[in-house]
């Protein structure tokens, strides 16, 4: 028996997105394949009576049940796992899977997780900053010219993920934690790091990148994430108490208080 993708726990995010026309294409590319929602994140300009009519009448329905964010991490707050596209590569931006590779990575994934596929806008895709909120990143391969129209990447993404079928029975892979979840601990981990002179107070993000780029390497379950956030918390306690401590014993063996006793 084949196995394939649950598309409604797949969801398109658009984020800061220039034109409303490329919104209405991109809901009737994830229309087109069955996708579950549609996320538009700090949009430029959002007319809806132009997104409807390029979305036309099949994606009217995915369009109307829209959701838009302020921010990009409300938007993604609620999903265990996100894939960010890049038409960039190098540096700092390496691609774990291409978008065959990925659909088939995300058919046991989305059995009991939501996952999203953020896209950036249209001039100059997603920022360094971005991609951080992201688990794993995406290219689609091109000729050459490496840049496509927004609609166009949301339709070959989208594609790969509904033609997706194993026969191979798959690992069974539990609800991971959400990015909610996830942004607390890392907000709990830079201030733990802070409190022990971790990191360099001037430029704090540099060492937290490092965490999140070895953190990202696995997915982390709910409670995993509760095991590290209590793990922070017992790391300031347990400072705060030898610096208590310390401070008593230096003043009881200062040489006034020698002179008292």
């Amino acid at each position: 028996m084949c196995q394939k993708i649950r598309m409604e726990n797949v969801a398109i995010v658009l984020h800061d997105t220039r034109i409303p026309e490329n919104i209405g294409a991109a809901a009737r590319a994830a229309a087109n394949m069955g996708v579950g929602q549609l996320i538009v994140s700090a949009p430029r300009h959002l007319d809806m009576e132009r997104v409807l009519k390029v979305a036309t009448h099949s994606a009217s329905g995915l369009v109307k049940a829209m959701k838009v964010c302020s921010t990009l991490p409300e938007a993604l707050g609620g999903f265990n796992w996100i894939v960010g596209t890049t038409a960039r590569l190098g540096g700092t931006r390496r691609v774990n899977s291409s978008p065959a590779d990925l659909a088939a990575k995300l058919i046991p994934m989305s059995s009991e997780n939501r996952v999203a596929v953020l896209f950036g806008p249209e001039d100059r895709g997603l920022t360094n900053e971005d991609l951080q909120l992201c688990h794993e990143l995406v290219n689609i391969p091109t000729a050459g010219f490496s840049s496509l129209n927004l609609a166009q990447a949301v339709m070959v993404m989208c594609y790969e993920l509904f033609q997706a079928r194993t026969r191979a029975p798959e690992c069974h892979i539990p609800r991971l934690a959400c990015r909610h979840e996830l942004e607390n601990m890392y907000e709990e981990l830079k201030e733990t790091f802070a409190r022990i002179h971790y990191i360099n107070h001037e430029n704090p993000e540099h060492r937290l990148d490092k965490a999140r780029n070895f953190l990202s390497r696995y997915q982390l379950r709910a409670r995993e994430v509760s095991i590290i956030r209590g793990l922070c918390r017992q790391v300031v306690r347990y400072g705060s108490q030898c610096y208590k401590d310390g401070a008593a014993a230096g003043a009881a063996g200062s040489p006034k208080n020698q002179e008292t006793g």
